[in-house]
């Protein structure tokens, strides 16, 4: 069977190229005999692995060395409560933006552990826009402040980032690292699955700045404590080897294509492509306007939830796969994540003004 247009919001689409790598490498890799995924994690060609990964990490996004890169498990999820156990700790109290399903959950999580303090939500509109923020919408007294810079569900994001001032500024970036760039050193903390722009889920990558290290709330469990992950180098248990060996694969795939900065102008090209078919559609529309459109993450409706669901069956049918909006919000989304190609996005256009002209009268 040929390979389908993938548009999961997660686990998605891998580069073709690197699944090509990793299968040709599944029985043998590089002469050993054995495959990564039975190799000791102590061993020195699995040390290469994760040598190269973590530096090709640090280049791609020009992580500055006065920053930790730790590769984790447990999901974006798990560090809702990382975060807040490491942090905040140092005053008791945080800020938090409320912009969408995962930051309401990381704002859930972090209230068992101090003093939080909503001061931003666009609950109001369904989370179609970001909230307006400047440096006073922030307590003096917050030990960081945590933001989601990109909603999967609800195709929003940071045109601009918060400015905190002195407060760290901490990001849940599971949606869209490696997809734009951004200056790391605005961020005390940034944290992302894996499993959208680097690889298969099971890792979480953390790039923590070091003087935020050794601040955890003393009934931390080791585990979960930050510092003694650095200090072991992201091996205090053994870590998700064959993840961690996928994501090192799309790292220097993107870097032959000409890292960060070449993949984000593509991935903007990809997005107001799709948009600009939406702006001028007669049976599709947007259910996000303006400068806070993510270019990751693109929800559209038709009004007509029957309609939704024959263009998803329809698609699916067409070998555009993954395109059923989140249960919590429904319609349709796209996810248009560094995999996807230019050509993908293209031909769901083309597929959706060829339904568009079939259904229009319908509607």
């Amino acid at each position: 069977m040929a390979r389908v247009y993938n548009f999961s919001a997660g686990p998605a689409s891998l580069p073709t190229a690197v699944l090509e790598i990793a299968q040709n490498e599944m029985l043998d890799y590089r002469g050993t005999g054995m495959s990564v995924m039975e190799m000791s994690h102590r061993s020195d060609v699995y040390q290469e692995i994760f040598n190269n990964a973590k530096n090709n990490l640090r280049l791609l996004m020009q992580v500055p060395t006065e920053y930790e890169i730790l590769f984790l498990q447990g999901g974006a999820s798990m560090q809702f409560a990382m975060t807040a156990l490491n942090l905040i700790g140092t005053t008791g109290k945080a800020d938090y933006i409320d912009t969408g399903l995962w930051s309401k959950k990381a704002i859930e999580e972090a209230r068992r552990y101090g003093n939080i303090r909503v001061v931003a939500s666009s609950a109001d509109k369904a989370y179609a826009y970001i909230p307006s923020l400047d440096q006073l919408t922030f307590s003096p007294d917050a030990a960081y402040v945590h933001i989601t810079t990109n909603n999967t569900i609800y195709g929003t994001t940071y045109s601009t980032l918060p400015d905190t001032g002195s407060i760290p500024l901490v990001a849940d970036m599971s949606s869209n690292i490696l997809a734009q760039q951004y200056d790391v050193t605005q961020f005390g903390l940034i944290y992302a699955g894996a499993q959208k722009n680097m690889g298969p889920s099971g890792l979480t990558v953390v790039i923590i700045r070091k003087d935020l290290l050794g601040h955890a709330l003393d009934f931390t469990p080791f585990m979960m404590n930050y510092e003694f992950h650095a200090k072991a180098d992201s091996m205090y248990n053994t870590p998700p080897t064959y993840a961690i060996y996928i994501a090192g694969l799309i790292y220097n795939w993107m870097l032959e294509r000409g890292g960060v900065v070449a993949i984000e102008q593509i991935n903007r090209t990809k997005a107001t492509h799709l948009y600009h078919f939406l702006d001028q559609s007669s049976l599709f529309r947007s259910t996000v306007e303006g400068t806070d459109r993510s270019i990751m993450n693109i929800p559209f409706v038709t009004g007509n939830p029957a309609m939704d669901d024959k263009f998803i069956t329809a698609a699916t049918a067409a070998g555009f796969v993954n395109l059923k909006g989140h249960r919590s919000v429904g319609g349709m989304r796209a996810s248009l994540y560094n995999a996807i190609s230019l050509q993908a996005v293209e031909a769901l256009v083309e597929f959706m003004e060829t339904f568009e002209k079939e259904n229009l009268q319908h509607v």
